[in-house]
């Protein structure tokens, strides 16, 4: 019978194919202790609180629940969100003391056809937005100022971050750095 950490590990493999094992070294040494994430999906009214990192290993219920959770919900699509994203959403958490608050989510995943038709009806929607690759989010923090949530995003260096002050959101992803 495999050992439960051999059988997460050739899990993580199958199921999230972008990540090399120098790459899953890296997050092992960079990721201490357990990551715990809870979202609250404004568009669904859902809500998710779990571990998705235990034990120097990404943890498969967890991140299938998150999953769900920023599915795209116009067409329910479900898509493996990027692990480094959620990496940073947690690295996000312990900068602004954030751990027993909700992140609330305005987008998460988004389909190829749900960001075409957003596209088509405003200028804001990146047309090959990371959205569709499940690299991206837009979050808010209630509670939080706005400026300084982007601030801290910024300051992680993990990929773009962009401030929509109209819309009440910050976006992060996993691409390059760079910000807007």
């Amino acid at each position: 019978m495999m050992q439960r950490r051999a059988f997460l590990k050739s899990s993580l493999l199958l199921a999230v194919p972008s990540l090399s094992i120098p790459a899953l070294a890296k997050t092992a040494q960079a990721v201490p202790g357990e990551r715990t994430l809870r979202l609250y999906n404004t568009h669904t009214g859902e809500k998710v609180n779990t571990t998705f990192w235990a034990d120097g290993e990404f943890v498969q219920d967890g991140l299938k629940d998150i999953n769900k959770v920023l599915r795209d919900h116009r067409n329910n699509k479900v898509a493996q969100m990027d692990p480094e994203l959620l990496l940073l959403l947690s690295q996000l958490n312990d900068k602004l003391d954030n751990s027993n608050r909700e992140l609330h989510i305005i987008s998460g995943y988004r389909s190829p056809e749900s960001n075409a038709k957003l596209h088509a009806a405003s200028g804001g929607v990146a047309k090959h937005s990371l959205h569709m690759e499940a690299k991206a989010i837009d979050i808010r923090l209630p509670g939080k100022d706005l400026k300084m949530l982007h601030k801290a995003a910024m300051s992680l260096k993990g990929g773009g971050v962009g401030y929509y002050a109209d819309s009440q959101f910050v976006h992060m992803d996993t691409g390059r750095v760079r910000y807007w």
